[in-house]
């Protein structure tokens, strides 16, 4: 619960602040004086022997007065009473609490961080941390860290489930010029989570007014269906994301059997659910803030660049990490082309990218960019300006900025010269300007936002017998499937199978072949790999075969019968599942059979899975080409293999009790699509 004294207190009590900066206590008293907070800051500290700070001091928090907001900078063991004592008996509608040992530190921190969230709970008020650095909106300055970073009410919105982690991302995102609307430093976060900052500001956003970029750093996503619900509405808003989600790991997933499950992974569920809500995924502190920079610029209305240098190099690493990711760097020419080129100097160009060399001028850029913004097809333009040390370049930045408030098109400089035009970059900065010092970085994070799809808000997914399906389930025990009822459970999902006859004898084996027709396949029924044990044999054409086959396979380990299809043709894929904890269950697809163990070659997703998700997941396949036919073979039904994986994201929506299932392989061709083999794991007592 997000509280108005969190976010806009009207006084402030510091408990356990201090004179010495060095401490949390006393750094979170300067911060809040040098920030000019304009409400009353109280301090609490029982060995004070006069007013730190020349604030209001007390030495216990039962001598306050009713307080807005407390933040506590005291050991963990004393925080309960002095909680209670501000919740029950000072009004206190918000709680930030610094301390560490609670929840992370054992048995006895949880008990003390649980008793503090029933306190706070109870009354209504908003609890941040323990364990954390504090929490700074565009009222107060709330923190123990430095670097303070600029605010803005249109700056970044940034949440941090780690305290360190923030002060490392602040100090590279003041580097760019970055600006913050607000942070949050979340700690073990006890009540409130990534999700609920989300949520707050998702029901509170604007669009115009209201940050227009939130940049996350996650540590554990406890609820994923909260926070897919709040970024997604965000996203549609207008409102960009960008986020790191660190310390995956495998431990605790249950050891999965099938192929699906095998290839399924916490880290791959994460991703879904980042592409599903729109949220740009980024992997180290530097993308991060790199990606919330580029949010921060309008966004193209398309994907042509324009490179603007004076230096041929980083043009050229930037022109091949964009073109290699989609990024189109178009060919200009033409006569408006000639008429700037007579305007550059000699050896200048302006094929795309345009360089009017080291000794280009302010004047000569403006005109570039004029060109670029009037006469030229790209969609915005990026400026690579550097400083080889033959004078001051603030000519050529404070055209940037003037520029930049012109043009329709977005203009990105990136100014190389750290060093040698440091001081120019700090006053285009100061000017409310945002540059970034690399190419590779800038263009690649550019791509990544570029090809980042819109969050899917709607699904439709096509009926299913959903009397069937629970008939099926409930009257089931954990573990493997019988094939009939998965066959009953396929059947109820609208999907198409092969005929088949399951033989227990060789009498059963013959009369079913019979009633099949010949060719045959013939497969085991219990081993779950049934290949890796030789319990398939293709292509049975008489019953001499089937007999000796079966007598032989019937000696196999496990197993415990006969499966008898008809002998298909056509390319191997396979549609599976594979429940992932709270995120629900990935669908997968990919080639089939031999090529899913050998290739890897897979998409997912989370499940509900709509039409144009299902889309994405086959065309983003590195196989694709063959699904789409190569060198003379049949290609794939898209259409119907597109309404498979919906159709096992419904069974999966359902039935949430399935574990994993695979349906390997698909045979299919332009026609349709057979489901030849299949297994659904359940396990009804899986959280």
């Amino acid at each position: 619960m997000i509280t108005r004294q969190l976010i806009s207190p009207k006084s402030i009590v510091v408990i356990g602040g201090s004179d010495d900066i060095h401490k949390p206590g006393g750094t979170i008293l300067q911060n809040l004086i040098d920030n000019k907070f304009e409400g009353q800051v109280l301090v609490v500290n029982p060995k004070a022997t006069g007013n730190i700070h020349g604030l209001p001091t007390y030495h216990a928090v039962e001598e306050i007065p009713e307080i807005d907001l407390a933040i506590l900078a005291i050991p963990a063991k004393l925080c309960v009473d002095v909680v209670d004592t501000l919740c029950y008996k000072k009004n206190c509608g918000a709680i930030i609490i610094i301390s560490a040992g609670f929840g992370e530190d054992g048995p006895e921190g949880v008990k003390i961080e649980k008793k503090i969230v029933e306190i706070t709970d109870s009354v209504g008020a908003s609890l941040i941390g323990p364990n954390c650095v504090g929490v700074i909106t565009p009222s107060y300055t709330g923190v123990f860290t430095k670097p303070i970073p600029k605010l803005s009410h249109d700056g970044v919105d940034f949440i941090s489930g780690s305290g360190a982690t923030i002060v490392f991302i602040l100090e590279i995102a003041m580097q760019l010029g970055l600006r913050f609307a607000s942070v949050f430093s979340i700690g073990n976060c006890a009540q409130i989570g990534v999700e609920d900052m989300l949520e707050y500001l998702d029901l509170t956003y604007e669009h115009g007014k209201s940050s227009p970029v939130k940049m996350l750093y996650i540590e554990s996503i406890n609820n994923p269906q909260k926070l897919l619900k709040h970024a997604a509405s965000l996203v549609s808003k207008g409102a960009r994301i960008a986020a790191i989600k660190s310390g995956y790991s495998e431990a605790g997933s249950r050891a999965a059997s099938s192929h699906t499950g095998a290839l399924a992974s916490p880290d791959k569920a994460v991703t879904a659910l980042f592409r599903k809500a729109g949220i740009v995924r980024c992997y180290s502190r530097t993308e991060l803030v790199t990606t919330a920079a580029v949010m921060m610029f309008p966004k193209p209305s398309g994907k042509k660049m324009g490179i603007v240098t004076h230096a041929g190099g980083p043009a050229v690493m930037l022109t091949d990490v964009l073109s290699s990711n989609k990024i189109q760097i178009p060919h200009i020419e033409g006569e408006k082309a000639k008429e700037l080129l007579s305007q550059l100097y000699l050896g200048s160009s302006v094929g795309n990218p345009i360089d009017f060399l080291a000794t280009g001028t302010a004047g000569q850029l403006e005109k570039i960019i004029d060109a670029c913004e009037n006469d030229f097809d790209v969609d915005c333009i990026s400026v690579i300006f550097g400083n080889p040390g033959l004078g001051n370049i603030t000519d050529v930045t404070d055209s940037i900025l003037k520029k930049q408030k012109t043009c329709k098109k977005p203009i990105f400089p990136i100014l190389t010269s750290i060093v040698n035009a440091h001081d120019e970059i700090v006053h285009f900065q100061s000017e409310g300007g945002i540059s970034f010092p690399e190419e590779v970085m800038f263009g690649s994070v550019f791509a990544k936002i570029m090809n980042t799809p819109a969050p899917i808000t709607q699904t439709n997914l096509p009926p299913v017998d959903i009397n069937i399906i629970r008939k099926v389930i409930d009257s089931c025990d954990n573990g493997y499937l019988a094939p009939n009822d998965v066959q009953m459970l396929l059947d109820a999902a609208g999907i198409n199978r092969s005929k088949e006859v399951i033989a227990r004898t060789e009498e059963e084996a013959i009369i079913g072949a019979r009633e099949i027709g010949w060719p045959i396949v013939m497969k085991v029924v219990g081993p779950v790999h049934k290949s890796d044990v030789g319990g398939v044999v293709l292509n049975i054409n008489d019953e001499n075969t089937l007999s000796a086959e079966f007598a032989r396979m019937m000696k196999i380990k496990d197993t415990t019968g006969i499966l008898l299809q008809p002998m298909l043709s056509g390319q191997q894929i396979f549609v599976g599942a594979k429940r992932e904890g709270k995120f629900g269950h990935m669908v997968m697809c990919g080639l089939g059979g031999i090529y899913i163990e050998v290739l890897k070659d897979i998409s997912y997703s989370i499940s509900p899975i709509s039409q144009i998700e299902a889309d994405e997941m086959i065309k983003h396949l590195r196989s694709y080409k063959l699904i789409q036919g190569a060198r003379g073979q049949e290609g794939i039904n898209e259409v119907v293999f597109n309404e498979i994986i919906r159709r096992v994201s419904a069974l999966c929506m359902a039935a949430p009790e399935i574990f994993e299932m695979d349906i390997n392989p698909l045979l299919g061709n332009m026609k349709g699509l057979t489901a030849v083999d299949a297994q659904i794991r359940i396990e009804k007592d899986v959280k």
